[in-house]
């Protein structure tokens, strides 16, 4: 797979999910939520949509 923005992006947020561990299940950890919110909207875009560029800029992604 090709070192696109959309990619690291991807790695970045699945690698603070991992660093999370195991999720509460009593309670709803809000930043959680946005990670996989976040997730399923870079999923859901095409290619060059300005959304990935704007969760590279929240998550920090070079």
């Amino acid at each position: 797979m090709s070192d696109t923005l959309r990619h690291r992006v991807r790695v970045k947020l699945l690698r603070q999910l991992a660093e999370d561990g195991v999720p509460d299940s009593e309670h709803d950890d809000p930043r959680r939520i946005a990670i996989e919110t976040d997730l399923d909207a870079l999923s859901s875009v095409a290619e060059g949509d300005p959304l990935i560029e704007e969760l590279a800029a929240r998550y920090l992604v070079f």
